[in-house]
């Protein structure tokens, strides 16, 4: 068991896990249902395939079986905008596009920092991390290199046309930010990692944050500028 995670309800015990499995599922039906009555097919389907990505592909096969766990899971995280899009048009469309594969090159670099410093609680629970199967510094230039194809992927909401003034400003910005806080991540080694306890490594987490909700931020912003200054 990991130490981040003991406190959940499950793991604590205040909630067995039968009874989340029926709370899981019977949510998982209802909200199905209520997103196609409410909106559409596509948007349904959608949510219907995420929650078994996250459920049956991610959590059941891949989570505790491969490093690249968190690279090919990701996708049920980065799933949601696409199914808002989809709710709103009808269709799935290049600016849902745009947002999930923002969400989904963002991942890597933000649960490989987490790892970074939580290594030994992966270990011990027996989830093969990148940390734990090919070692820190090798995560450390994968975040990188993920963190490169992030920085390209954010120029993709302005190409399709979601993304404005505004966008634009807080991508250079934070891009600027996150690939300089990549760099230095992948020039230091573990031993001087451990000396300042992870310091380095848990601000970037935290700043991976903040880059993630300001570019959504930033993307409302620009919707409301075409609302009220067309």
């Amino acid at each position: 068991m990991m130490r981040r995670t003991r406190g959940r309800p499950v793991p604590h015990g205040r909630v067995t896990s039968r009874a989340a499995m029926v709370f899981g599922l019977v949510t998982a039906l209802f909200s199905v249902a209520a997103l196609w009555g409410l909106t559409n097919a596509v948007a349904a389907g959608l949510l219907a395939f995420t929650i078994f990505f996250y459920v049956v592909i991610y959590t059941i096969w891949l989570k505790r079986s491969a490093p690249q766990n968190i690279v090919i899971g990701g996708a049920s995280g980065a799933l949601p905008p696409m199914i808002g899009w989809a709710a709103a048009t009808g269709e799935i469309g290049l600016p849902g596009i745009s947002m999930f594969l923002l969400i989904f090159m963002w991942t890597p670099p933000h649960f490989w920092s987490l790892s970074l410093f939580m290594k030994d609680d992966y270990e011990r629970a027996g989830v093969p991390m990148l940390t734990v199967t090919h070692g820190s510094e090798s995560a450390r230039h994968h975040i990188l290199g993920y963190t490169v194809l992030l920085a390209l992927t954010a120029v993709l909401p302005i190409l399709v046309g979601i993304g404005g003034i505004i966008y634009v400003a807080t991508a250079l910005i934070m891009n600027a930010r996150f690939l300089f806080g990549a760099w230095q991540l992948a020039r230091r080694d573990n031993g001087e990692a451990v000396k300042d306890h992870f310091a380095a490594e848990r601000a970037f987490f935290r700043f991976s944050l903040w880059y993630l909700f300001l570019h959504f931020s930033a993307l409302v912003g620009d919707a409301g500028l075409a609302v009220w200054l067309p």
